[in-house]
């Protein structure tokens, strides 16, 4: 980065629509004197401006997995995270990742906890993105139907939760991917069958292996044809193949094109991901060009929810966030 990240945060507070982007970056600061009122004055405004572009914004759990303890010291509580996404960022839409609450899926009290600390952020809880609970593309039957019915209490919880979706994963160890595509096929499909009874969607997101493929997942979707069955597009995940034994590890050897990939799962779209890692300092993210990758999104006629996901270094996550927040903004009044 050419400038440091307080001189970036300054700058890329001109990026949002005549909003207060320096105070909302000033709210752990010991200078900043702004009282709880003008806080909420100053975030209520955030979410009208949201509101004016033609999606609005969210905040997926996993920008900050390091505050949540994944790869730094815990500094958060999952049951804080609607708080949060309210008060410091302006958001008024939660994705959860059930890695930060794993063993709770069937926990009915801690499920009310969530609820209620929703309700009284005014924030509304809008999917689970569901992990390490089996690949659902998996061509051993036996496999397969284990990781079918490990995601039955994820439904039931966002179902509970008032979420429209979980995001699941079609992950296969197949070298096959006609077979991984059949398996697939049957795997979300049995998965959505059992939804449909919550009024709940199973959404894929682009997340390795063969699912990072644009043309093989909108394929598997094609076949599966069902109203609550779609996709989660994420504007960086695209590494269809890594030199690591498992599906996040090692480097990428085979990338797939995303604004390809983007544009073949936005038809089968309800929800989406905005990717972030690193900006130049006009506000910039330097691997995705968001104006040509928001462009296809609103031309796919998408009007849903785009939920930040920041995983950069270079920056904090809490700094990360509000970087994508001013970009998303600023691209948004663009394409009008």
């Amino acid at each position: 980065m050419e400038k440091t990240r307080r001189t970036f945060i300054k700058k890329s507070g001109k990026l949002t629509l005549g909003i207060g982007l320096l105070g909302l970056s000033a709210c752990g600061s010991e200078t900043n004197n702004e009282t709880e009122e003008e806080k909420k004055d100053t975030n209520t405004k955030e979410m009208e401006t949201t509101k004016e572009l033609f999606f609005q914004i969210s905040l997926a759990q996993w920008s900050l997995h390091k505050a949540l303890g994944i790869r730094g010291e815990k500094k958060m509580d999952n049951l804080d995270f609607a708080a949060k996404t309210r008060n410091d960022f302006g958001l008024s839409g939660i994705e959860y990742v059930n890695q930060f609450f794993k063993d709770k899926a069937k926990d009915m009290e801690y499920l009310k906890q969530l609820n209620q600390r929703a309700a009284d952020n005014g924030v509304e809880q809008l999917l689970i993105m569901i992990d390490r609970e089996g690949g659902l593309a998996e061509i051993d039957d036996k496999i397969r139907q284990e990781a079918i019915e490990n995601h039955y209490k994820w439904v039931d919880a966002a179902k509970f939760l008032g979420c429209h979706s979980i995001r699941v994963n079609a992950f296969s160890k197949s070298e096959d991917p006609e077979a991984a595509a059949k398996a697939a096929v049957d795997g979300l499909g049995r998965l959505a069958e059992y939804a449909k009874q919550a009024n709940i969607n199973v959404i894929v997101e682009n997340h390795g292996g063969y699912s990072s493929n644009g043309a093989w997942l909108s394929g598997v979707m094609s076949q599966i044809n069902m109203d609550n069955c779609g996709t989660l597009p994420d504007f960086g995940n695209f590494c269809i193949k890594r030199d690591g034994k498992e599906p996040w590890e090692g480097n990428c050897v085979e990338e797939y094109d995303r604004y390809k990939g983007v544009k073949e799962l936005m038809p089968f779209a309800k929800a989406v991901s905005a990717k972030t890692h690193d900006f130049n300092t006009e506000g910039e993210e330097i691997h995705t060009d968001y104006m040509k990758m928001m462009k296809i999104v609103k031309d796919a006629g998408y009007k849903g929810w785009v939920g930040i996901e920041y995983e950069g270094d270079s920056m904090t996550e809490e700094e990360g966030i509000r970087a994508t927040i001013a970009l998303l903004k600023k691209v948004g009044a663009k394409l009008g």
